[in-house]
């Protein structure tokens, strides 16, 4: 180890050794208090907080009125995040959203708390995000955007959050400094919203190169964020050397083992990653470089993520070359920070499972010490790794629920299964289950299933039927009998649908004739009579209700859309032109119309993800450039992957897939009327034409405001234009 790398480690022990101490002397009490301000200034004026001792090491936290104040003790700032959360979700019926732009509402008198709680915690780490969720969600996040979500965590018990922003400072002050110019640094790295597939090792150069500027502010992000997750008591999981680097290295270094990995997702042999063995002496000398690097930027919490091959084949499946692997890569790292552990995902585990038997997994895993390697389980809720792999071969795990794939915004989630199998793990795995968490690709409007995968975290003895009470009444703003009655019917048969990809429903699919890959998992007699419960209040008085009437009525007419389709496509094959003409019709209304309800909230439109791209550039050019980011990413996405992350949001509706659907429709008018075979190959050419320039051209679209009716009153008079045409699809769909 290197004298400097020794000091730097020692620094920040004693820097650790320090902020414990002030956590002792009020630290964490200010932290609480300053999260409670920044919801709303009058929650630190009535609520509280003080410093108690863990349980038994465990965390916890109470909750009681003493007086005229709310009082919430917690062993940590997140413990007492917790501990207001649950007030706020319970007496105050307040949802805090994740998202930034939504405030929320309080009464004007808190109300008190009728019975002392004490709750500890059922895990002690409590792990969130997806190296996914960085291109999906948060790829041109700023501090504003970032500051809330990292309380949002706290209030939810995060403390192992994934911390990846700005690694790419630290590659190119490491990638520079081994000869690389600054050109083929940057032309290395892909666009900003691909960045987590490049992490991953998936794909280099795609949509590069990087302009300085995203890396000097992506830096200085990085920083803000860190320092605030630590302020929370929160462990951030940084990047570590996996291996992968660039292909120029070659060239530098022609004597290292360095080979080309798999083409991945239909990308061309130019976006190809290479892989460095972690036996060739310069991968040691990497990982220090980036290590020391980092922490000089960002500090560490000694915690690195390090998936050396996702969805790539390594160079080899001999299980003593991958327990070899595994063995280099953990003596790289603890070589610098000797307290260093190892978090990897098990996707892999699952996305490449007939090549992963169980003796090249034993042999992957047991080359790192035990309980130095923890597996972050990523699908559970569809398939636990740790029982097809004998709990990981005694290394620990967090089990954790994925809920989404792509950031699709549709009604999805295996959420009573999930928490069922919770409930199971906790009672078979024994100690080396450490933890729940979620690995979401995206945030969607709907975050429901991920807080309830969270709360699973604490010891607080509700059934499920107190879950979805208190749940539907804080998003009803008050005790709601339709509203209870509605989530109790999403939470027992609509959200048992298992996840998958290119997950949208049908009016974000490409049109093709007599296929549909939407179809529905759930009994579409049910989800109507969710709407319509929740159609029966008499206002909407919260955002989180906004966001259910959206999600569930925008599912309710895409299923819609899938059901008269299908008749267009008998209409077309009948040869009959007046019915073609009739449900060509329909389907254009009700695209115009999932349009218009998208856009009663600004997270379900298209111009809050352009204009949070644009905002972030400095010039007209490097604006452009992130809005083809953004553009690109949501629709063509690149290899194989077109519509990979479809969105049924206002703006995209009208813009880019009525346009699609606009070129199904001719082809099939004109080979009725011209009585000629419908032409697929002549109708994808215009497609795929138009959406390059779509996404190159970057033609300006049609903003739709909100309509001069509220919520409730839009989706009623929704309701009521499309009643005969949801009977009649209720009625195909016999239960």
């Amino acid at each position: 180890m290197s004298i400097m790398t020794r000091r730097l480690i020692t620094i920040i022990g004693v820097m650790s050794v320090w902020l414990v101490a002030l956590c002792g002397t009020g630290q964490d009490v200010e932290q609480a208090r300053s999260l409670a301000s920044r919801l709303s200034p009058s929650l630190s004026r009535q609520v509280e907080f003080k410093l108690i001792e863990s349980a038994q090491g465990k965390d916890v936290f109470t909750l009681e009125s003493r007086g005229d104040k709310v009082v919430i003790c917690g062993n940590n700032a997140n413990s007492m995040a917790v501990g207001l959360n649950r007030y706020l979700n319970r007496y105050c019926k307040v949802t805090v959203s994740w998202y930034a732009d939504v405030p929320i509402s309080l009464p004007d008198v808190l109300p008190d708390v009728p019975a002392p709680e004490r709750v500890t915690a059922r895990m002690p780490q409590r792990f969130f995000l997806n190296y996914c969720t960085w291109g999906y969600t948060m790829p041109f996040w700023g501090w504003k955007q970032w500051e809330h979500f990292i309380d949002w965590m706290a209030l939810n018990g995060v403390n192992l959050p994934l911390a990846i922003t700005g690694q790419e400072a630290v590659w190119y002050n490491v990638w520079t400094r081994l000869g690389m110019s600054d050109e083929q640094v940057r032309s290395y790295f892909t666009g900003p919203a691909y960045l987590p597939w490049h992490r991953m090792a998936n794909i280099d150069g795609w949509c590069g190169p990087l302009p300085m500027e995203w890396l000097e502010g992506q830096k200085a992000l990085q920083r803000r964020i860190v320092e605030r997750e630590r302020a929370l008591n929160m462990r951030p999981v940084l990047p570590a050397f996996a291996g992968h680097v660039p292909g120029q290295l070659r060239e530098l270094f022609p004597k290292a083992d360095i080979q080309a990995l798999g083409n991945w997702a239909g990308f061309g042999e130019q976006y190809r990653t290479y892989f460095l063995n972690s036996e060739d002496p310069l991968y040691s000398r990497i990982q220090r470089m980036f290590l020391e690097e980092q922490i000089r930027l960002f500090g560490t919490d000694h915690i690195y993520g390090i998936d050396p091959f996702n969805e790539v084949d390594p160079p080899s499946f001999e299980p003593d070359y991958l327990n070899k692997v595994s063995q280099h890569i953990y003596e790289s790292l603890t070589a610098v920070d000797p307290d260093a552990e190892w978090l990897q995902m098990a996707w892999f585990l699952y996305y490449q499972r007939e090549d992963y038997t169980r003796e090249r997994t034993r042999a992957m895993m047991t080359g790192v010490p035990q309980g130095k390697m923890t597996m972050l389980d990523y699908y559970c809720e569809y398939k636990e790794m740790w029982r097809e792999h004998d709990g990981f071969y005694g290394q620990p795990f967090i089990w954790c629920y994925l809920g989404n794939f792509g950031g699709n915004t549709n009604v999805q989630g295996r959420v009573k299964e999930a928490g069922e199998r919770i409930e199971r793990a906790l009672q078979e795995c024994g100690d080396n289950l450490v933890g729940i968490g979620s690995t979401l690709e995206g945030l969607d409007v709907q975050q429901f299933p991920y807080e309830y995968i969270l709360e699973k975290a604490w010891d607080y003895g509700k059934s499920d039927e107190q879950v979805i009470t208190e749940l539907a009444d804080r998003h009803a703003g008050t005790v709601s009998k339709t509203a209870r009655e509605a989530w109790q019917l999403l939470y027992d048969s609509v959200l048992d649908i298992t996840p998958g990809n290119f997950a949208a429903p049908l009016p974000c699919s490409y049109p093709t004739l007599g296929k549909e890959n939407r179809p529905v998992k759930y009994k579409p007699s049910d989800l109507l009579a969710v709407w319509d419960l929740l159609l029966q209040q008499d206002d909407v008085t919260t955002d989180a209700m906004t966001i259910d009437l959206i999600w569930v009525g925008r599912q309710l007419l895409g299923d819609l859309f899938l059901g008269v389709k299908q008749q267009l496509d008998s209409a077309y094959k009948r040869g009959d032109i007046d019915a073609f003409d009739c449900h060509r019709q329909q389907l254009t209304d009700l695209m115009i119309d999932l349009d218009q309800l998208n856009s009663h909230h600004p997270q379900a439109t298209l111009n809050t993800w352009l204009q949070q791209a644009r905002d972030l550039g400095s010039t007209p050019e490097v604006k452009d450039y992130y809005e083809m980011n953004a553009r690109r990413l949501i629709t063509t996405w690149g290899g194989h992957l077109n519509d990979y992350a479809c969105r049924n949001w206002s703006g995209l509706m009208n813009a880019y897939y009525q346009h699609r659907w606009m070129f199904y429709f001719q082809e099939m008018y004109g080979a009725l009327y011209w009585q000629r075979p419908f032409n697929e190959q002549t109708m994808r050419e215009d497609i795929d034409t138009f959406q390059q320039e779509w996404v190159e051209i970057m033609r300006d679209y049609t903003k739709l405001e909100p309509s001069d009716l509220d919520i409730l009153s839009h989706c009623r008079l929704l309701r009521e234009k499309y009643d005969k045409l949801l009977n009649e699809w209720i009625q195909s769909h016999p239960e």
